[in-house]
């Protein structure tokens, strides 16, 4: 055992001595080469469910989509492996109407609803007998629940028949079912889903690829995942084959455009796999959902959900479908136990994708790429470091009290891939890429802490390679370490150079810019490294020539909006507005609004826009913009 990880098992046992609740994961730990083992016990704190002493195993759902009430109905029977003989066995469940709970073989048994939590619901505590196998509840949804998004005909491509969608990421999925909702268990599920005779359900699992012309579906997913992953989408959907084990789902208006997107996805697979290992899952398809999903994609095994505002025409924005897919070791097949370790989730994908697109399209492009998510990463950081809780610039968070959401920033994500960037720096890719390779295949389908990933990484990349590297200081400390590798664009450089010549420019064209040759993070740089000092007068010159505000592709107008906003340019509003009530993608709302709000005339217009827009938005993004206008609903 090593020292690291000796002092983390003092850690947490404090924990446990000073505090209540929570689901608590029992983990065992060899001491030496004996069998001598000790036993500690992680807590997620985010979830009421005693999984060290009674879990799931497997879970069956079996429920009817009201597309009239905004409802689900059924029941959902959870296979039980009781650890301890325990008496209670306990859900997570948040606004959930409960009708009975029967054990094994339909008999009826008692159940406790506890006291309501605005963000972990209510602990749903179930009398169980140490025999009992399976405990199956019978509840129904609320029409506001938070993962679930109804959607209207006009609010869907196809305009002629309703839409919804789940997000189950972070602690959403107890608002749709009664569940262990913590990553720290995993579980196979299956499914029956009875949806109106025109649409198609599909799972993130064993889909159909035709429509059920009595709505009845029936789904698998084999492989152990956490609850976080099980999600459902259900609407007027057709399938399109991409490669033999790939494909994508979409309204029929946006199949053609869908499928020209993901062309190379097939290409993708091969390559990640080429870097690390055997893509597990069988298939992998996408689902182009509507605009106001509120992410860029989901990384539901089987079936990533994509955000629509990633169809750029041009292939341009394809790094988002090679992140999901790297989710499909980083994440999925190894995921981080509790949210506080959620960089494990996605400083790996950031990691991964990076090398997926450096494979596919070269260095350069790969380099612009990360160099893009470097300088969110830095604005977010220094904003983190100066508001209310600066230790959220750590890698390893203490989210306790907290929505796991604010520990979604762009530290997990960008610190946490620089982290490994530097660390695969410090012993060469060669030898990084064999530790990666061992990583996934040592821990598939398992959970893990930050101390267990740091007890790894010493043992078989650090002491190997006589390493003194910096990990407590990269992992628990504030900011970015002063060792971090530097990764440079060379055609960024020049790009600001052009931006530089913005304020004194007497027309666009002066700029000399090559518009075919520039790529969508050009742009988008060009943009971000406007001057301070630059009039309105001269963006206004400049959309007149590009037509950023309106050119079709998401991530160059938000970039736009941001930039006109801050130099009071309102030639934008219009198709800003149109914009904020057509996208629900929160990367794109948050920065927006977020200017908006600096100035008294800009609350007034983000609000005037906001009263609009929220009803087309996800509770996720909804929650957020509130906090930023201000808003009372």
């Amino acid at each position: 055992m090593t020292y690291i990880r000796s002092i983390y098992i003092i850690a947490v046992i404090g924990l446990l001595i000073t505090s209540c609740g929570g689901a608590e994961i029992n983990d065992t730990v060899a001491t030496d080469s004996t069998t001598d083992t000790i036993t500690y016990t992680v807590v997620d704190k985010h979830s009421h469910s005693n999984v060290a002493d009674i879990r799931t195993t497997h879970l069956h759902l079996d429920i009817d989509v009201d597309f009239e009430n905004k409802m689900l109905k059924g029941s959902v029977t959870h296979t039980v492996e009781n650890l301890t003989g325990a008496a209670t066995m306990i859900f997570d469940a948040h606004s959930l109407s409960i009708e009975k709970v029967e054990l094994d073989n339909g008999v009826e048994t008692t159940f406790e609803i506890g006291e309501f939590d605005e963000l972990l619901g209510n602990a749903l505590s179930v009398a169980v007998q140490p025999e009992t196998e399976s405990v199956t509840i019978y509840f129904s949804t609320a029409p506001d629940s938070k993962a679930l998004q109804w959607l209207s005909p006009q609010q869907t491509a196809g305009k002629n028949e309703p839409y919804l969608f789940t997000q189950g990421e972070a602690v959403l999925t107890r608002t749709w079912m009664p569940c262990q909702d913590t990553p720290g268990n995993r579980i196979t599920y299956s499914a029956d889903v009875t949806v109106p005779s025109q649409l198609m359900a599909v799972m993130s699992a064993d889909n159909p690829t035709e429509k059920d012309p009595e709505g009845k579906y029936h789904f698998e997913m084999k492989n152990p995942i956490p609850c976080y992953l099980i999600a459902l989408a259900v609407g007027d959907l057709e399938f399109a084959a991409l490669g033999e084990r790939t494909g994508v789902y979409a309204e029929p208006s946006m199949v053609e455009k869908s499928v020209y997107e993901f062309a190379d996805v097939e290409k993708m697979i091969e390559v990640a796999e080429g870097l690390y290992g055997e893509y597990k899952w069988g298939r992998y398809d996408i689902i182009v959902l509507p605009p106001s999903f509120p992410f860029g994609g989901m990384e539901n095994p089987k079936l990533t959900f994509a955000t629509p505002t990633i169809l750029a025409g041009d292939r341009s924005l394809v790094s988002l479908i090679a992140h999901e897919l790297a989710h499909s070791w980083s994440g999925n097949l190894v995921t981080n136990a509790t949210w506080d370790d959620f960089w494990l989730n996605e400083g790996f994908t950031v990691y991964f994708e990076n090398r997926i697109m450096e494979a596919l399209y070269g260095k350069e492009h790969s380099d612009m790429l990360f160099s893009i998510e470097y300088e969110e990463m830095m604005n977010e950081n220094s904003a983190i470091l100066a508001g209310d809780h600066p230790d959220d610039s750590k890698l390893k968070l203490d989210l306790i009290g907290r929505d796991p959401d604010d520990g979604m920033t762009a530290i997990a994500y960008v610190k946490g891939a620089l982290f490994l960037m530097t660390l695969e720096a410090e012993v060469g890719r060669e030898k990084f890429d064999v530790f990666i390779n061992s990583y996934f295949g040592d821990h598939e389908f398992q959970t893990l802490t930050t101390e267990d990933f740091v007890a790894y990484l010493d043992e078989n990349l650090l002491k190997p390679n006589e390493s003194d590297f910096n990990v407590d200081e990269w992992i628990y400390g504030q900011g970015i370490p002063d060792n971090a590798v530097v990764i440079e664009s060379n055609r960024f450089d020049l790009v600001t150079i052009v931006s530089e010549k913005i304020p004194t420019m007497e027309n666009v064209a002066s700029l000399g810019i090559d518009e075919d040759a520039w790529t969508t993070q050009e742009w988008m740089h060009f943009i971000r490294q406007i001057p301070a000092e630059t009039t309105a007068d001269k963006l206004e010159l400049l959309d007149a020539t590009f037509e950023f505000k309106n050119c079709g592709n998401s991530e160059i107008m938000a970039e736009w909006y941001i930039a006109s906003i801050k130099h009071g340019y309102d030639g934008i509003n219009a198709d800003m507005e149109s914009f904020l009530i057509n996208v629900g993608r929160r990367k794109f709302l948050e920065p927006i609004y977020t200017e908006l709000a600096k100035t008294e005339d800009g609350l007034e217009l983000g609000r005037a826009i906001y009263e609009k827009a929220r009803p087309n938005y996800h509770a996720i993004s909804f929650n957020t913009v509130d906090e930023i206008l201000g808003w009372e609903s």
